[in-house]
């Protein structure tokens, strides 16, 4: 078989049915950052992958590069299942807000090793994480990931003064295009933002994703989190998350 395989540490954002018997997988890998990659015969019942390549599972593989774009796992070792992660809708929810966030904010083949530790992470609390009685979009460490995932794409939104005008004070709005808060005189692009919201969003991006839970963040401070982190994927790569609008 022509090519040259390797191995990475990788986590499943994605399964697609492909063929007969085999699935194409979004991973994100530690070495190469965004991979597609195909299982083949992993729908058989005696599969050699069995359980292993399912939605947030941490794992190691072995990928051979040939000559098309899809690479092909031929060796897979669990490293973290995150069952627990997949138990109940809502934590599953959680998950996919998170898995589809990596997916549209980091689609190149590009080494991050910090943006797959922060995936992991996230992984790893969401395991632990306890059911709400909100939104699964709304849940503090979703919404504490995004914004981390938005810094380091390079999108971390302005908060602390006016992105127009640079006023300190009587902020009431975000504005995409100006990437930050902006002032009641600034705020014609803006959406609303309350100072609850922009409390909460700086308390989400200063705060480890292990403490996200522990933010006091009311309903209307996550509603405002939210749009935020909706109206920047908008703008700065000219997407919107399924899994948000569920």
């Amino acid at each position: 078989m022509a090519g040259r395989s390797y191995k990475t540490e990788a986590i499943v954002l994605r399964s697609m049915r492909f063929g007969e018997a085999d699935r194409v997988l979004h991973l994100y890998t530690l070495e190469r950052g965004r991979v597609g990659a195909v299982a083949k015969g992993i729908r058989r019942t005696k599969s050699r992958f069995g359980g292993r390549l399912e939605p947030m599972s941490h794992v190691e593989l072995v990928l051979h590069e040939g000559r098309g774009e899809l690479q092909t796992i031929t060796g897979v070792q669990l490293v973290r299942p995150h069952s627990s992660a997949r138990d109940g809708h809502y934590r599953l929810s959680v998950g996919f807000v998170g898995l589809e966030a990596v997916l549209k904010l980091f689609p190149e083949q590009e080494e991050n090793d910090r943006a797959f530790a922060a995936l992991a992470r996230f992984l790893d609390l969401l395991d632990e994480v306890e059911a709400r009685d909100r939104r699964p979009a709304l849940d503090p460490l979703v919404l504490a990931f995004q914004l981390k995932l938005l810094w380091l794409a390079g999108y971390l939104p302005h908060l602390t003064s006016c992105a127009e005008c640079g006023a300190e004070a009587g902020l009431v709005g975000y504005s995409p295009r100006a990437g930050g808060a902006v002032c009641g005189n600034c705020r014609a692009d803006a959406i609303p933002l309350s100072a609850a919201g922009l409390r909460g969003i700086e308390a989400l991006l200063r705060a480890p994703l292990a403490d996200a839970g522990a933010v006091a963040l009311g309903a209307r401070a996550a509603r405002d989190a939210l749009a935020v982190i909706a109206s920047s994927y908008e703008f700065h790569g000219g997407f919107r998350l399924r899994t948000l609008s569920a």
